[in-house]
């Protein structure tokens, strides 16, 4: 990823309304959910959620899909995985000790389960 796009992706979850309907998103993978659903659950006006996914899906954050007469939004998992490694790469300058407590944290929530055999 280059920088100005970067820059792009930051500007745009750079507005709490924004930021949360990609943190809401991203809660409902890998389904998505309607634009009349998002702006429901945050609470704004359907034309206000439009303008603000219009805004994210420039920024590569979020794609569209139309569902019969909707358009069901979903996050762009693999963009933000870009964006989150450009934002860390080389973060520690070769001290893995700078690294440690970040790598903890960025550990899965739900790891994979093991498959188990009958």
């Amino acid at each position: 990823m280059e920088t100005h796009h970067a820059i792009d992706c930051l500007a745009a979850l750079a507005q709490a309304t924004r930021l949360e309907t990609f943190r809401l998103l991203v809660s409902c993978e890998p389904d998505g959910a309607p634009a009349g659903e998002l702006a429901k659950r945050v609470g704004v006006p359907q034309n206000t959620m439009s303008t603000h996914l219009a805004i994210l899906a420039r920024a590569g954050l979020v794609r569209g899909e139309r569902r019969s007469r909707s358009i069901v939004y979903r996050a762009d998992l693999d963009h933000f995985r870009a964006l989150t490694l450009f934002l860390l790469q080389d973060c520690c300058n070769g001290r893995p000790h700078v690294c440690a407590p970040l790598l903890a944290d960025l550990l899965p929530c739900c790891p994979p389960k093991e498959n188990a055999r009958a």
